[in-house]
């Protein structure tokens, strides 16, 4: 099912070989930087383009075909219940069952998330290299005997998505967001009660008050103090009896 496409590459590559003599020049006239160059052309088709080149163009054609503007993040998700899995991988419907998606790990779980235009689709899972399905999910039975599991992904699931997304380009906090992307730093749009009270606070901050603004010096001279209330006296003295000390 994603092999195929791995097969026709190798035929590509002995395609090319054949149809392209490589020449023959004796050894003893070749320099020492012709052998490299002879090696590179080895491996380059008739337009110069390696073929690493050209399967990694191929690949990428493939999936900027199923690139739309309405497509739908989708979280796919394996649960290891009985087995420790190491390597899950997943393929559907989307594009043929033509690749296979790994799956990252996080402790019991395999995560990946795929954007896919509305629609049905199936897909199964490859864990270990064996082909399972999802016993939680939605099961369909396909031409080859067994089964495949069902997503069915409408687009007013996402609706609230795309409400969420225009507030926050209707708000001040995505004109900000919208400046920092361009100008790299966050600028102010308005001026907001907080920022007033950080400027007093900064300005209050850098002030230090006057000796003179105290209604006593520092060091206080007994007769600039208050008479004490014979209130207080009295109480003072009953704590010391309390305490033990006269």
């Amino acid at each position: 099912m994603g092999n195929n496409q791995g097969g026709l590459h190798k035929r590509e590559r002995a395609s090319d070989s054949q149809r392209r003599p490589i020449p023959s020049t004796p050894t003893s006239t070749i320099p020492s930087s012709g052998h490299h160059a002879l090696q590179s052309q080895s491996s380059t088709g008739d337009d110069g383009c390696p073929v690493q080149m050209k399967i990694a163009k191929a690949e990428l054609a493939d999936a900027l075909e199923h690139l739309s503007a309405n497509e739908c993040p989708v979280v796919f998700k394996w649960t290891s219940q009985s087995q420790n899995a190491k390597h899950v991988y997943l393929t559907g419907s989307w594009d043929n069952w033509k690749r296979k998606i790994p799956l990252v790990k996080s402790t019991n779980d395999f995560t990946t998330i795929i954007d896919l235009c509305p629609g049905r689709y199936e897909y199964k899972f490859l864990v270990d290299g064996r082909w399972m399905v999802d016993d939680s999910g939605v099961k369909t039975d396909n031409p080859m005997g067994s089964q495949n599991n069902v997503i069915s992904i409408d687009e007013q699931d996402f609706a609230v998505f795309d409400a969420l997304d225009k507030d926050l380009q209707a708000s001040n906090a995505g004109e900000a967001m919208r400046m920092m992307n361009t100008t790299g730093a966050a600028q102010p749009t308005h001026d907001t009660p907080n920022d007033r009270e950080l400027e007093r606070l900064r300005e209050f901050t850098q002030q230090l008050p006057d000796r003179r603004d105290f209604d006593t010096p520092v060091q206080c001279d007994p007769n600039v103090l208050p008479e004490p209330n014979h209130v207080m006296l009295n109480h003072l003295y009953a704590l010391s009896i309390k305490d033990g000390v006269m």
